[in-house]
C-alpha cells in the first residue's frame, strides 16, 4: 500500500464537503496529520465565466500545499479549459485534480453533474480523457457504488476511468439514492480496488481511527477519505495516524475542542470577515461542542452571537 500517493506521508485525506471544508478547517486538519486536502467542490461553469465566488474557493493555505482541487461538470471543453488555468494559477500548490461524478445533490444532478454522469459513462469517459489531456498534475475522479440498487456500476465505472487515463479513483460506497443515509457498503471498494490497476481511495461511513483501519484492511484500499467524521473532530486524523503506527490513540480533551473551535472562528474571521465568519461558524461549533457536557444549553446563544469576543465568552465556560 502506497503511503504517499499525491502528497505528504500518510493515507488518510479530507474529503471535499461544500460549505464545510474551508481552508482554515483543512489547515487544522492538516496540522492533525491529515495527509491530503481537497478544496470545496468547485464549478468548471464557474471558472470558465470567471465568477469571483467560484474562483474564490481556490485558495490553498500555505501549510496544506500542495493540496487537491476537485471540481465539477458535465461539458468536456468546459473542464478543459478550468483545469488548464487551475493548474496554470496555483502551479506548486497544486498536488491533484479531482473530477467529481458522485455528488447526490439535486441542483447538481438536474445539470447532468455529480452523480448523474454515473448513468452516462461514455460522456463521462471524454471528460476525464479531457481533463487528463489538460492538466499538468494527476486527474483522479470521485463517484459512487451507482445511481441506485438497480444500477451499481462502480466497477465498470471504475474500469473506464483508468482506461480515460485517471490516476486513481475515490469510491463512496452508496449509491445517489441512498445519499448519505445507510450504511456504506465496503464490498464494491474492495471489488473495485481487486480489478484495476491505478489506487483506490475508500470514502464512506469512517468515524474513528479504528472505522479507517479496518476499512484499509477490509478492502485494501490504497487511502481513505475521511468525511463527516471529520466535522468537529479534525483530530480524527492524529487519532488514525496513531492506531496505524501502532501508538496510543490521544483522543482530545474539552479544552482542546474548544480552544481549536476558537481557532478556527479567529483565522475566519481574518479570512471572511467578523460578521460573515461568526454566522458560518455555528455549525462547525455545533460539530466542536457535541456531547460536550452544558454545551446543549448554550447552543441558542452560540447561534445568536456576533462577533468572536462574544463567541469566546460563551465557549470559555465550557472548559
Amino acid at each position: 500500500m502506497s503511503t504517499n500517493l499525491f502528497s505528504r506521508n500518510g493515507v488518510a485525506y479530507l474529503a471535499p464537503m461544500a460549505g464545510v471544508s474551508d481552508k482554515v478547517f483543512r489547515g487544522i486538519c492538516v496540522k492533525m496529520g491529515c495527509a491530503l486536502t481537497y478544496t470545496e467542490m468547485i464549478s468548471a461553469k464557474g471558472l470558465y465565466y470567471k465568477s469571483g465566488l467560484t474562483h474564490k474557493l481556490l485558495e490553498i493555505s500555505p501549510i496544506e500545499e500542495p493540496a487537491a482541487v476537485q471540481i465539477f461538470g458535465s461539458e468536456p471543453e468546459i473542464i478543459a479549459y478550468a483545469i488548464k488555468n487551475i493548474c496554470e494559477d496555483l502551479s506548486t500548490q497544486l498536488a491533484i485534480i479531482d473530477i467529481n461524478m458522485g455528488c447526490p445533490a439535486p441542483k447538481i444532478v438536474k445539470n447532468g453533474d455529480g452523480s448523474a454522469l454515473m448513468k452516462d459513462v461514455p460522456l463521462a469517459a471524454k471528460i476525464i480523457e479531457a481533463a487528463v489531456k489538460a492538466s499538468s498534475v494527476p486527474v483522479t475522479v470521485k463517484f459512487r457504488k451507482g445511481w441506485d440498487e438497480n444500477s451499481v456500476n462502480a466497477l465498470q465505472f471504475a474500469q473506464m476511468a483508468q482506461e480515460s487515463g485517471a490516476a486513481a479513483v475515490a469510491v463512496h460506497g452508496r449509491t445517489r439514492d441512498q445519499f448519505y443515509s445507510g450504511k456504506a457498503d465496503w464490498d464494491i471498494i474492495a471489488e473495485v480496488k481487486s480489478k484495476i490497476n491505478i489506487p483506490v481511495i475508500g470514502n464512506g461511513d469512517i468515524f474513528d481511527a479504528y472505522t479507517a483501519k479496518n476499512m484499509l484492511e477490509y478492502t485494501k484500499c490504497d487511502a481513505v477519505m475521511v468525511g463527516r467524521g471529520a466535522q468537529g473532530n479534525p483530530f480524527i486524523f492524529r487519532e488514525i495516524n496513531a492506531l496505524l503506527s501502532a501508538e496510543q490513540v490521544e483522543l482530545p480533551d474539552v479544552k482542546e475542542r474548544i480552544d481549536t473551535a476558537l481557532f478556527h472562528a479567529k483565522e475566519l474571521c481574518e479570512c471572511m470577515g467578523e460578521k460573515y465568519a461568526i454566522v458560518y461558524m455555528r455549525k462547525h461549533i455545533a460539530w466542536y461542542t457535541k456531547g460536550i457536557e452544558g454545551a446543549a444549553k448554550l447552543r441558542a446563544l452560540i447561534n445568536t452571537a456576533n462577533s468572536l469576543s462574544e463567541l469566546n465568552k460563551i465557549l470559555s465556560t465550557l472548559i
